[in-house]
C-alpha cells in the first residue's frame, strides 16, 4: 500500500497553517513528521485521515486518486491525541470490538492482566495510552496513523512500542508524529520537517540542526 498526500492547503480563518504539503508512506517503512509545536502536525494528520477539512488536498492510494475519505475506507486506523475509548467501557469489551487478542496483548505488557475487567475510567492516563496504541496497532487496517504516540508513555513501555510499531510496519504503512525526536528518530525510516506551513524530506538527520529545528549538538 502506498499514500500519497498532495497539495494540502489549510487556513484557519486568514492563517495559513499549510501549505502545498507533499508526503508519502507505503508498507514497510515508518514515515514520520517533525516539527515545532503548533505547526500543524495533527493538523495534517486529521487531513489524511479526513477527521479535518482542508481548503484542498489530494489522497491517493497506490496512484489512484481517492474520492472519499480515508477513514471511510476502512483501510486506515487513527490514534488521536485524545483517548477514544469511553470511561464506561470495560477494557476487554473493546478489545472484542477491536478484534484483538487479550492474551497477546498481556504476553507483552504482563504487569496490565489484572486490568481486563476494568473500566477505562478507573486506569491512569498512561496506562489507557498504552492500551489504545496496541489496539490501533494491532487493528485490521493497511495504514496507521500515530498522533504522539509515545507522549504520556512510562519510559518502561516506550521500548515496547517502538519495537511494537517496526513489527507492525512489515504489513502497515505507518505514519506518525510526536515531539519526543530521539524515539521518533530511532525507528523511521522515513523522516518529514515540517516548517512555515511547507514539509521537506530529511536525508541526513543533520538537516534537523541546519534548519533549526534541533539546536547544534543534539544529535550528537
Amino acid at each position: 500500500m502506498v499514500l500519497e498526500i498532495d497539495s494540502v492547503e489549510l487556513y484557519f480563518k486568514d492563517k495559513r497553517i499549510l501549505n502545498g504539503i507533499y508526503l508519502k508512506a507505503k508498507t514497510g517503512t515508518i514515515t514520520s513528521i517533525l516539527g515545532s509545536n503548533g505547526c500543524g502536525k495533527s493538523c495534517l494528520l486529521h487531513i489524511t485521515f479526513g477527521t479535518l477539512k482542508a481548503k484542498y488536498k489530494l489522497v491517493r492510494l497506490n496512484g489512484n486518486v481517492l474520492k472519499t475519505e480515508l477513514y471511510k475506507t476502512n483501510k486506515a486506523a487513527l490514534l488521536p491525541q485524545y483517548n477514544f475509548a469511553p470511561n464506561q467501557a470495560k477494557v476487554i469489551t473493546i478489545f472484542n470490538l477491536f478484534k484483538v487478542k487479550w492474551d497477546d496483548f498481556t504476553n507483552q505488557f504482563e504487569a496490565f492482566s489484572k486490568f481486563k475487567h476494568f473500566k477505562f475510567g478507573k486506569l491512569s492516563g498512561g496506562e489507557r495510552r498504552v492500551i489504545e496504541i496496541y489496539l490501533i496497532l494491532k487493528k485490521q487496517a493497511e495504514i496507521v496513523i500515530l498522533d504522539e504516540p509515545f507522549t504520556g508513555v512510562a519510559p518502561l513501555y516506550i521500548t515496547k512500542i517502538q519495537d511494537l510499531i517496526v513489527k507492525e510496519k512489515q504489513h502497515k504503512a505507518i505514519l506518525l508524529s510526536d515531539h519526543r525526536y530521539k524515539e521518533v528518530i530511532a525507528i523511521s525510516d522515513t523522516i518529514y520537517l515540517l516548517k512555515n506551513g511547507c514539509t521537506k524530506l530529511i536525508d541526513n538527520i543533520k538537516e534537523l540542526e541546519d534548519y533549526s529545528y534541533l539546536s547544534i549538538g543534539s544529535l550528537d
